[in-house]
């Protein structure tokens, strides 16, 4: 066979053949991905609210384990023995005072010092000025509140409060992130009643 020729009915049978059998590859395969919907994912059924709590319990208790571990890990990498409270509040005494114990409903006069666990330093008296709030009721941290109350004026205590005793969920949107446990190196200066 020449090039570009057929010369014999053999020949154009077999051309015929594969020309079609081309064409019908060709249309089967387009028909194959044009015909038809998109195939769309089954519809998703909304949570339901106990489902959403169940989940909402695994991830608090899973952020609540890794964050004992971050806290365990950074008291042994110091060397401190720190007393744990109940609700998770680790503290230990650096020196001990000799004034008035704390009390709820009285205004405590603190100097600080608030840390992340990885030693940033986000928060000082130094350049802020002693913080000085109603125990039990103003807006700060619970785990101050927790801490206040353990304290006698001129005690000063290095406090590790885990981030359900701190800034929580958000952070404090400035300088300590969602989530996260803080340090306090705290000193009782004074208490008041009014």
């Amino acid at each position: 066979m020449e090039a570009g020729r057929i010369t014999d009915q053999t020949e154009i049978t077999d051309y015929g053949f594969r020309r079609m059998y081309r064409f019908i590859v060709l249309l089967f395969v387009t028909l194959l991905f044009s015909c038809g919907e998109d195939p769309k994912p089954p519809a998703k059924k909304p949570l339901s609210k106990d489902q959403v709590n169940a989940l909402s319990v695994q991830m608090n208790e899973w952020d609540e384990t890794r964050q004992n571990d971050e806290i365990n890990q950074y008291i042994k990498n110091h060397n401190w023995t720190m007393t744990e409270t109940a609700s998770g509040m680790r503290y230990m005494y650096m020196k001990k005072g000799t004034g008035e114990q704390a009390k709820q409903g009285e205004y405590a006069k603190v100097a600080y010092k608030i840390y992340l666990l990885d030693g940033t330093l986000c928060y000082s008296s130094e350049k802020d000025g002693p913080k000085e709030f109603l125990i039990g009721q103003d807006y700060v941290e619970s785990g101050l509140h927790e801490a206040i109350q353990l304290m006698k004026i001129g005690d000063q205590m290095r406090i590790i409060l885990p981030s359900h005793l701190a800034h929580g969920l958000t952070g404090d949107q400035s300088k300590i992130p969602a989530l996260s446990s803080v340090m306090y190196e705290v000193e009782l200066l004074s208490l008041r009643t009014k």
